[in-house]
Formats: C-alpha cells, structure tokens, sequence
C-alpha cells in the first residue's frame, strides 16, 4: 500500500505541522483556549415545526417514504435537481444550523418501491457516479472555501446506506430510502463547549455483532482490504484518525487523502472512494453468507471474487467468528432479529483539527447517524424562534453553493421564499 507521495504540496506540509503539534500537546486549542478531548460530546440543535400531517392510520415512517412525502420534500425544501434527478435541499430536521444540506437521488416519482430505489453508490448508472461524485465536490470545495481554517470548523460529508435492510417498522429506520448524502459544518468552539455525551449510548458504537469487525476481524479486514489499488489514499492506523475534541471515531479503518481538500477533486480520489466500499460490500456479504449458510457458494456479484476466496474462506478464525455468530442467533432470538443480512454502512469523508482530509467507513447496521460515527450526538427540539433567528444565515450559504452548482451545470435552481428579487 502506497505512503507519503511525492511532491507534498504546502498544503500537505502545513496538515503534517498540525498533527505534529496536536501530537505533542496534551489538549488542542480552540478558539485561542484549551479544551478537554477524547470525549462525546451532546450539541442542541433546534429545527422548525414540520408542516406535515402524518395520515390517521399510517405510521410516520409509511409516510415519509411515500411518494407524496418525498413530493413535498422538494415542493417545500427543494434547492437544486439535476437531469438525473438529484435533489439538493435543505434538512427540515438538520444537524447543525451554521451548514446542513442533503443531496438525494429522488427515484420517488418514477420508482414507487421503496426497497426498489438506489441506495448504495455501486448501484448508480456510470453517469449517475460521476454526477454524484461532482456534486459533492462542488459543496465540499465550497465548505472548504467558507471554512477555511480547520481548527474552527469541523467539516464532513457522509453517506448513509441503512435504507433497504431495514423493515419498516423497526424503530429508528431512517427515513427516506434512497441514496443521500450529508454535508455538514459544525464550529468547533460549539462541539468544545457542548455536554458529554453518554459513552453508553448504542448509536455511538457499532454494537454487539457489528463491532465483530473491529474486535474479531480486525486483522483478516485490513489484510483483505490490501487488494485496493491507492493512489490519492493511504492506509491509516488504527485510531490516529480520531478528531482531539471527541476522541472518535474509535477503531474503524481510515484513510488519509493526499493533498487535502484539493485531492478531492482529482477524479481518481472518487474512484478510490467507491473501491473502498466495493471492498466493505464484499467483506460484508461474505461473512454474513457464511453466517447464514456454511457451505453456500461465493456470491456472483462479487467485486473481489479472488481475494474473497483466498483471504476470507480459506481463514480459519474467519469461519470460527462467523460460527460463533451462527450460534447465537439460533440461540437468542432478540440478537437474531439485529442482524441485517444485506450490506448497511456508512461512510464519511471529514476534515480534522488538524487540518487533514480523512475518509471511513462504518462497520454496522445499527441506525447511528453519520454526525455520531465523529462521536457527535445531535438532541433536536422544535424551537421556531431560535430555528428563525439563524435561518437567514444558513439559507444564504445554501443558496451560495446552490449558485455555485448551476454555475458548474450541475443542476438548475428550484425557487425559494429566500431568493433575491
């Protein structure tokens, strides 16, 4: 696997100075003091009362992957939509007022199976791909650009894949079955100041037998994981990806991106990104094949077959991890009905203190949120007033980027209350 490359940019250098620095100090600084880390941290975040009415009958989650929802969802919090039918928009239940905006694939229309819409990257058309791929540069060169400074801002984007292995009445299911991504901006003077959160809680972790990566696999993942062919990433060790403030993420397997912010724009880095998950998939169904049926064949869809077959299924403590897990579901039927059979992830891209670009990518199927994966649990209440006092700020940035993505052809405007003249 590829290391440090040559020809650092200043850019490269300056992130190296950083880490450097952060390592040598006991705790960071921000906003000119010094703050407790390695630990979760709890940020209130007030929204705006939703205006819609759940029907007598159905369930909130019936509803909102109804094509009707997902309808309004564009009416009354629509930015952007492509040719291909990505929606830019912004989060009616957000995470962080300075900035928070989605982007969906909004099939609802034209696909009115929920469970037959895209929510993976690797299911997306070749044209779809690199869309998605520009769009989320754009907002990330955009993010980078307005926050310029690593030590104030933290800053992610990340993609959610629990849609189609969750049944419809499991509670928390996420809300819209389709693939998104987050893009979210968090002052870091706020995650500094913010409570602790309980360690306890279960979205912080990947919990029971999805931390079987980490604590069981740890070694036959990474090893697997070499068949990636890196150029803009290198390999990190474990744990040295951990933002200072949070302490988090704990344990899952990082990448750095050569360059920074200015390596996302290199085509290549979205190519890396996708083989990242082509190789979680097939880890994934894998093991899980094997947890569900011993002496099945190796599955045809297979982006690896050749690693599957020689790192995976022919490892011993592979197949004694996937049979203990065997036995306890045959066992426990509460552990049993956890299991999530189909591949569920996610996977973030974030920049840290220090100023370097990291990707990850989660091991579970447990409905944590892409901001707690950093070790961030966000606690919404409805608080009008204070939703209406920072919205003027936070639409002006949306519409920025909005502007910013028509300019690149990326898209055409959909009008809002908030929109000059």
């Amino acid at each position: 696997m590829p290391g440090r490359h040559d020809g650092a940019t200043d850019n490269e250098t300056r992130v190296e100075r950083r880490a450097a620095r952060r390592g040598r100090d006991s705790s960071p600084r921000v906003g000119g003091r010094d703050v407790q880390t390695g630990y979760p941290r709890q940020v209130a975040t007030p929204h705006r009362k939703i205006p819609l009415v759940v029907p007598k009958g159905m369930t909130p989650v019936e509803f909102f992957n109804s094509a009707a929802n997902l309808r309004n969802l564009s009416q009354d919090n629509g930015l952007l939509r492509t040719p291909e039918d990505f929606l830019l928009y912004r989060k009616a239940i957000g995470h962080s007022l300075e900035f928070d905006t989605s982007v969906i694939l909004d099939t609802s229309q034209r696909i009115l199976d929920p469970l037959g819409r895209p929510v993976r990257r690797d299911q997306l058309t070749e044209r779809e791909m690199k869309v998605f791929s520009r769009i989320s540069h754009t907002i990330l060169d955009y993010m980078a650009e307005r926050y310029p400074d690593p030590e104030k801002t933290l800053l992610m984007c990340g993609e959610a894949s629990l849609d189609a292995t969750w049944p419809l009445c499991k509670p928390g299911v996420p809300s819209i079955r389709m693939i998104h991504n987050h893009f979210i901006a968090f002052p870091m003077e706020q995650l500094a100041a913010a409570d602790a959160a309980d360690p306890n809680n279960p979205n912080l972790t990947d919990g029971g037998h999805h931390s079987l990566f980490l604590y069981h696999l740890s070694d036959v993942y990474h090893e697997f994981l070499e068949v990636l062919d890196l150029e803009v990433m290198s390999p990190m060790a474990s744990g040295s990806g951990q933002l200072a403030v949070t302490g988090y993420p704990q344990g899952l397997p990082s990448w750095i991106v050569a360059g920074g912010m200015a390596g996302l724009s290199r085509a290549r880095f979205w190519r890396e990104y996708d083989d990242l998950l082509k190789g979680f998939l097939d880890f994934y169904r894998a093991f899980f094949g094997l947890v569900a049926s011993p002496g099945r064949p190796m599955p045809d869809d297979l982006y690896f077959p050749d690693q599957v077959e020689n790192v995976l299924l022919f490892n011993n403590h592979f197949h004694g991890v996937a049979k203990q897990i065997r036995d306890r579901i045959k066992a426990d039927p509460q552990f049993a009905n956890e299991i999530r059979w189909r591949p569920a992830y996610k996977q973030i891209i974030y920049r840290d203190e220090g100023g370097r670009v990291i990707v990850t990518i989660s091991q579970n199927s447990i409905g944590n949120a892409i901001t707690e994966m950093l070790g961030i649990v966000v606690g919404r209440s409805e608080d009008e007033d204070a939703y209406n006092r920072a919205e003027p700020a936070l639409m002006e940035k949306l519409l920025e980027v909005r502007d910013r993505l028509v300019a690149a052809g990326l898209g055409d405007a959909l009008p809002t209350p908030f929109d000059r003249g």
